[in-house]
């Protein structure tokens, strides 16, 4: 089975348009919320009990009964943020323990895309891939260092039932170009999510299309589409400029529920649910400005509950079913 090619992986249906959910913020739900342990903010250490896979079956249904009751697709996102080398080290798990954890995420989900899967509700199954060092933080590789580093989590990735993969709370422009190189040479569809700071830039100071262009202009436009993510939309929709070609390349948002910085978030010791009413209207806005979003999803501080209320604010009556 781990060696045959994904269901959707020449021909993910995202591609053809309709709207897909994604889920929130699967840390701090499972820590805030549900009072689990994730130490490193590793949601991958739950596959190693029957009793973690049960709490994120548990966590993964809440978010697609809502795409069921919207008739709307679906991107199954793995619990793999933190399984790379450098955080698998950190908790014991060497490169072959991570290289099993990351293709056993992936079988969690292909049940469940059997189970909810419909034909005008297509679920795409994603390998989640994190930045090495602290999605907050700049990180500092070059493109060779991480195509190098993220390759393994990749490969592992292209040997299971994935789909494609994504990278999500990157900083650093050199490392995207290099998880996309590495998506590339092992044939895997891919799209890149950064994140940025109040001002809507990267921490490094650069913009989001500098970042854009800069990736596709170093790997020939592979990325399949770009994201943001971990920001609030106040963040940033300020800097999105629906006419510039560089917009349309952003395909999804899985912004945060809380309007403060990272470092605010960092030093904060409860869990800032925000504005559920605000964060949907947001949603509704970017949505009517960039009719070419396809995944809508939520980030830290963003549970079930989020979801179902930007669901609500920007999926037409038409899409609703009973």
């Amino acid at each position: 089975m781990e060696h045959e090619v994904a269901k959707y992986r020449h021909d993910l249906p995202l591609l053809r348009g309709g709207m897909f959910l994604s889920d929130g913020g699967m840390e701090t739900t499972l820590i805030f919320h549900e009072g689990l342990e994730l130490p490193h903010f590793a949601s991958f250490v739950l596959l190693s009990s029957s009793e973690g896979r049960r709490r994120l079956l548990g966590y993964y249904t809440r978010y697609l009964d809502i795409a069921r009751r919207h008739s709307t697709g679906f991107v199954l996102d793995t619990a793999t943020w933190r399984a790379n080398a450098d955080w698998g080290e950190k908790l014991g798990y060497d490169t072959e323990a991570l290289a099993q954890i990351n293709k056993d995420a992936v079988y969690l989900l292909t049940d469940l895309r059997g189970e909810y899967e419909r034909p005008q509700a297509p679920i795409v199954i994603s390998g989640a891939i994190g930045p090495r060092g602290d999605g907050y933080k700049a990180g500092r590789m070059t493109v060779d260092e991480a195509e190098d580093y993220h390759a393994a989590q990749v490969s592992a990735f292209a040997a299971s039932e994935a789909d494609m993969v994504a990278a999500y709370t990157l900083t650093n422009i050199d490392e995207a170009i290099g998880v996309a190189r590495a998506a590339k040479n092992n044939g895997m569809p891919c799209a890149i999510s950064f994140t940025v700071e109040t001002d809507g830039r990267l921490v490094t100071g650069r913009s989001i299309e500098e970042a854009i262009e800069t990736v596709d202009a170093a790997t020939g436009g592979y990325p399949h589409y770009y994201m943001v993510n971990c920001a609030h939309p106040s963040h940033f929709e300020r800097s999105l400029d629906q006419r510039q070609p560089w917009v349309q390349r952003i395909g999804g948002i899985r912004a945060n529920a809380s309007t403060k910085s990272h470092a605010e978030l960092d030093e904060s010791e409860t869990l800032d649910m925000g504005d559920t009413h605000d964060l949907a209207e947001r949603y509704r806005g970017l949505t009517a400005r960039m009719p070419h979003l396809r995944i809508l999803g939520g980030c830290c501080g963003t549970d079930h509950r989020h979801i179902a209320a930007i669901c609500e604010a920007c999926l037409p009556p038409a899409a609703l079913s009973a």
